[in-house]
Order: C-alpha cells, then structure tokens, then sequence
C-alpha cells in the first residue's frame, strides 16, 4: 500500500544521488550508478512513498528515475527553476545537495507535482537519437559559418569536418525514418501529424518523442505542459502583457516554425492568423496563437484517430 504521507526528494549529480525522505527526516546518499541504483530502489520501494520529485539534470537524472519506476514508485521529474523558486519562496537560500534534496521532498509534499508514467526502452532510443540529430546539425551549422571566413588547412579541415557531420546526419535521419516505420503506434501517428498542413517528418518527430501526452491530455493543460499558454501578469489596475515561458522547449520550437508553414499552406490557420493581425496582434503573438491552435487540433486528431480535414476542422 501507499503511504499517501511519505515523499522523497532526490538531488541528482554526476557522481552520486542524495535522498531525503520526509517527514520521517531520514537522509542518505547512494553513488549514481547500477550499484547504487539497486540500493536505491531497495531503501525506498519498502517505504512506498506517495511520491519521489528528482530534479531535471541534463539527463543525468534518466537512470534514477526510470529505475524508480521500473520498481512502480511514482516518480515526477520537474524543471530545476521552479524548485529553486520555490526554495526561495520558503526561505531556503543556502544550497547545498542534501538542503536540496530536503527541500525537494517539501515541494514534493506541498506543490504535488503530477508523476508521470517513464517512457520505454525504444521511446527514450527514439529521442535520444533525436536529440543527437538536433546536435548534429547545430555544430554543422556552426563549421559552416567558420568556414566562410577561414581559408588555407583550416579551410580544409573544416570541409572534412562537414562532410563527416553530413554522414552522421544522414545516418541519423535514416535511422529516425526506420524506427517511425518500424512501430505501427509511431508509424500511425507520423501519418496524423502529417496529414495537417504545416506539419512535416520533423515536427511529427518531436511530437512522437517528446510530447507522448499528445491526444491524452486536456487542450488547455497541454499548451500549458508546452509553454504555449500565456500567463497573466496583473497587479491592481494594471494590466500587464501576456507572456508564455516555461514547457517543453524542442516541442515549442517545432510548433512556432509549423505554423510559420502553416499561415503560408494551411488555409484555416492562415484565416485565422489573418484576423488576429487585423485586430492588432503583433505578428509574433499571432504565429504563437496559430501554434496553440494547432496544438489544439493535433491533440484532437490523435484522440480522434482521424485524419486532417479541412470541412471538419477541430476547434482548439
């Protein structure tokens, strides 16, 4: 059974994991590694503690999580910003990683964040290799641009060097394109996602990999899951302006260039952009409105299970 009055807090590093769990006080550390893994999960699945907060570490937090809920504890991994605000909210200035992890299992006990289900083996591969792809063609960027103004062996060191990027991005893309056919779940929602205008191979990719709530979660909750909701800033009789932060930050990256495409080739999203600009929206709040809006669709086509059509279009 869950003791719905136990929750843990685990400050993530490197080199080791340092564990609080409140509000019986205990704390530990065990080193981030299978040895150390093992007994984590040993000291805490007996406790069944209502939840485990990790904090989002650059990936390293992966193999804890995923090891926590391999064992069925409800793990929620939550973006570093919000905890340290909170931290400082309470007070808590000083920063070290057994203070973190004890503030952690607070934030865990008071905010309550929502635990997600971990992905699978293949689902993390997909995304990792997708996170390779994004590297790839970022540092082939980057060896272009170096190379406009380099002349002589450098010149020819760096061509070398692009041609190498450009292999490893092929391969890349084709192992991507072979693992989306490899899966009739993965291979079916690709069609989905691409039946609507604006939305290509790339953008359907991000999707799959990073957002799995797609057609799982209410629209609104899902923007805001994203970071395409924007938050009030109010105060008196000031109104301020509206602003989005926050989210998932590769999926609202691909969202924003789809409806650039979209307001080009998509005629109800085109329509729609049209009138906000009308009405005096500034062109970039109108491209982040039709990212919404097609969010909104997107989510109601994979709940659906049915393909873009323009005479049925979804309301967001």
């Amino acid at each position: 059974m869950t003791d719905l009055t136990t929750f843990v807090g685990i400050d993530v590093s490197k080199d080791a994991l340092d564990v609080h769990v409140r509000p019986q006080g205990d704390t530990f550390a065990v080193p981030n590694d299978p040895r150390g893994l093992a007994d984590l999960v040993a000291r805490l699945a007996p406790a069944r503690p209502a939840l485990v907060v990790l904090e989002a570490t650059g990936g390293l937090e992966h193999p804890a999580a995923a090891a926590l809920a391999l064992a069925g504890l409800p793990v929620a991994v939550v973006n570093p910003r919000q905890a340290r605000r909170f931290a400082e909210g309470h007070g808590r200035l000083a920063k070290t990683d057994r203070i973190d992890a004890a503030t952690l299992a607070l934030f865990a006990a008071q905010v309550r964040p929502e635990a997600r289900p971990r992905p699978g083996a293949e689902a993390q591969e997909f995304a990792a290799l997708l996170g390779r792809r994004r590297q790839v063609l970022q540092m082939r960027l980057a060896e272009q641009q170096r190379l406009a103004v380099a002349s002589g062996r450098v010149a020819k060191d760096i061509r070398a060097h692009i041609t190498y990027l450009s292999r490893q991005f092929d391969r890349l893309e084709a192992e991507l394109a072979a693992a989306i056919r490899a899966s009739p779940l993965w291979r079916e929602r690709d069609e989905l996602l691409q039946s609507v205008p604006g939305v290509g191979p790339q953008v359907a990719r991000v999707l799959i990999a990073e957002l799995p709530e797609l057609g799982a979660t209410p629209g609104r909750q899902l923007a805001a899951l994203v970071g395409l909701a924007p938050f009030a800033r109010d105060s008196g009789r000031a109104r301020g302006r509206r602003r989005i932060f926050g989210g998932r930050a590769a999926v609202r990256a691909a969202l924003y260039m789809a409806a650039l495409v979209a307001v080009r080739f998509n005629a109800p999203l085109a329509a729609f952009y049209e009138r906000l600009v009308k009405r005096g929206k500034a062109k970039k709040v109108a491209l982040i409105a039709v990212a919404r809006r097609l969010l909104g669709i997107l989510n109601a086509l994979v709940r659906s299970g049915t393909r873009w059509d323009e005479k049925r279009l979804a309301t967001a």
